[in-house]
């Protein structure tokens, strides 16, 4: 079974033990590994992508729901763990370019939804860079704001930089709902049957890891590019929680929350009354 998902600490983390054949009865993995923008192109291509299973961005679900099924466990949502929107000092953003890591992603959405209610004047400009590259672009002054994500959150002091704003602060405010931030996917041409054991075996993985959090470590520190080993921690600590095992009536609320608000401001298509089930 292919799968693609990123080298973030979470991800490995979660996948560890199936990747690693630990999960008995659990179809052998071939995995890639990716940035989410690129997982999020690969779910566009719908019935000619070649992954079974995709780690994306729950804002390119109403793109990919046709071919592909949201699974309700593996993802990443949770409280206190929102993109950021960071300057050099506390500013007004209108008129500002905001450089983003990509305008199909969760915290892209997140971003727009919070500057239409907290941004009297509209965005100047937004441009796309690779989100490693945003906090230095926002410290030397190539651009006036920058919304980044992951260990950004732990390590933006660094650079010397202001918060501004917390889009998670603003979602979990406005609605009392969890982050959505990443979904997994898998094809729906597997089947009902195919599709439900692969639920299960995501499940076992997730409690494989939180059972034994030693025995992923190894395979967590190798992909997480250089990541501080207590960065790393952090970051698990925040993306990998309950909502990881079952997204529960709590996580599809926040799924179908954030798409229908985003679709109301024109940011995504409409999604059908059943897009979210399998």
């Amino acid at each position: 079974m292919k799968i693609a998902y990123s080298p973030c600490p979470n991800d490995t983390f979660v996948f560890h033990a199936w990747a690693h054949g630990l999960v008995p009865g659990a179809p052998a993995p071939d995995v890639t590994f990716a940035d989410i923008d690129i997982t999020n192109t690969l779910a566009e291509q719908g019935a000619e992508c070649a992954y079974d299973v995709l780690k994306v961005s729950y804002a390119v679900l109403p793109w990919v729901l046709d071919e592909y099924a949201l699974l309700p466990c593996g993802g990443a949502l949770g409280r206190g763990c929102g993109p950021l929107v960071l300057t050099r000092e506390p500013t007004d953003l209108g008129g500002k370019t905001v450089a983003v890591p990509s305008e199909r992603s969760t915290a892209y959405l997140l971003f727009r939804l919070w500057a239409a209610a907290e941004v009297p004047d509209d965005i100047g400009k937004v441009v796309v860079m690779p989100f490693h590259e945003i906090m230095p672009a926002v410290r030397d002054g190539r651009v006036d704001a920058g919304l980044v994500i992951h260990e950004a959150r732990f390590t933006y002091q660094e650079y010397g930089l202001h918060k501004l704003a917390d889009m998670g602060e603003h979602w979990e405010a406005t609605t009392g709902l969890p982050i959505p931030l990443g979904a997994i996917i898998a094809k729906r041409s597997l089947g009902a049957e195919r599709l439900a054991a692969l639920t299960d075996t995501i499940r076992a993985s997730v409690r494989a890891a939180w059972d034994d959090p030693a025995a992923s470590r190894a395979y967590v520190l190798a992909h997480s590019q250089e990541m501080d080993p207590a960065v790393a921690d952090q970051h698990i600590g925040l993306y990998v929680n309950e909502f990881t095992a079952d997204l529960g009536e709590d996580g599809y609320a926040a799924v179908r929350g954030l798409l229908t608000r985003a679709a109301a401001e024109g940011l995504v298509p409409p999604l059908g009354p059943d897009a979210l089930t399998f």
